[in-house]
C-alpha cells in the first residue's frame, strides 16, 4: 500500500488531498495542529491517521518523526500554509506577521522535509512535493501582498536547492501551483474547486521524474517562469 503524508490536512487543499488518496486506497497521515478538533478528517474511513503538526516548530515534527521511525513515507505533501498579512504593501510595515508567514511557508515545508527525510528514503516512490504559488514568481511579480510572494517565492528556491541535493538519495521533487481554488484562502470568488485542482496535482506528482524534478508547475503542468 502506498502511503502518503499530508501536512495542513485538516481544511481545504490537504482536507481534499486526503480523500481522494484514502478513496483510491492509499494509507493517508493526515497531518494538522490540533488532530482533536478535525471532525472532518476523523469522519473519513478507516486507513486515514490523523497526526499532530505545527509546522513553525522543528521539535513538533520531531515528534512527528519519532513516532513514524522505521516507517517507509512513499509521498510527502506539504500543503500546510498561510496567506499572511494581507494588507501588506511597500508601504506597510508588519514585520512579525511577515516573519511568521516566512516560518510557515518557506521554513516550514524545510524542516518538515529535513525531519523525515529518511522515511521517503525508505518509501518506495521517494516523491517530495510542496505545494507553492504562482504568486510566488519574481518573473510574474505584480505588486502587493509581498510577505505571501516572498514566502512562497523563497520555498521555490528551497524545493529546487533540494531536488539537486536529494538526487542522489533517489529523492523527486514537484513544485506545484495548485491554482486559484475555492476554498478560505481562496476565497469564493476562485476559479476551480478543491477537487479540480487536487485532481490536477495528483496527476502531476504520479507523472514526476528524473527530468520534471524541481520544475516550477501548475496543477495542469504548465511550466511558471520563476
Amino acid at each position: 500500500m502506498t502511503t502518503i503524508l499530508v501536512t495542513g490536512a485538516n481544511r481545504g487543499i490537504g482536507l481534499e488531498f486526503v480523500r481522494q488518496y484514502a478513496a483510491a486506497g492509499a494509507g493517508v497521515i493526515a497531518c494538522c495542529r490540533k488532530p482533536a478538533e478535525a471532525k472532518e478528517l476523523h469522519a473519513l474511513p478507516k486507513g486515514v491517521r490523523v497526526m499532530e503538526l505545527e509546522v513553525r516548530d522543528a521539535s513538533s515534527a520531531a515528534r512527528l518523526a519519532q513516532a513514524l521511525k522505521g516507517e517507509a513515507i512513499d509521498i510527502l505533501i506539504n500543503n500546510a500554509g498561510v496567506y499572511g498579512p494581507e494588507e501588506l504593501s511597500a508601504s506597510e510595515s508588519y514585520y512579525e506577521e511577515f516573519a511568521d508567514t516566512f516560518r510557515v511557508n518557506s521554513i516550514g515545508p524545510l524542516i518538515v522535509s529535513q525531519t523525515l527525510h529518511e522515511n521517503l528514503v525508505r518509501g518506495r516512490d521517494k516523491k517530495l512535493a510542496i505545494l507553492t504559488s504562482r504568486m510566488g514568481s519574481i518573473a510574474e511579480h505584480g505588486g502587493g501582498s509581498l510577505a505571501y510572494r516572498a514566502s512562497k517565492a523563497a520555498v521555490n528556491s528551497i524545493a529546487r536547492g533540494l531536488a539537486r541535493d536529494w538526487a542522489g538519495d533517489g529523492i523527486l521533487v514537484a513544485i506545484l501551483h495548485p491554482g486559484w481554488v475555492k476554498t478560505d484562502m481562496g476565497g469564493p470568488g476562485a476559479l476551480i474547486t478543491p477537487q479540480e485542482s487536487v485532481r490536477g496535482l495528483r496527476a502531476r506528482i504520479a507523472e514526476l521524474n528524473a527530468k520534471t524534478t524541481g520544475h516550477y508547475l501548475d496543477y495542469q503542468g504548465k511550466e511558471i517562469a520563476w
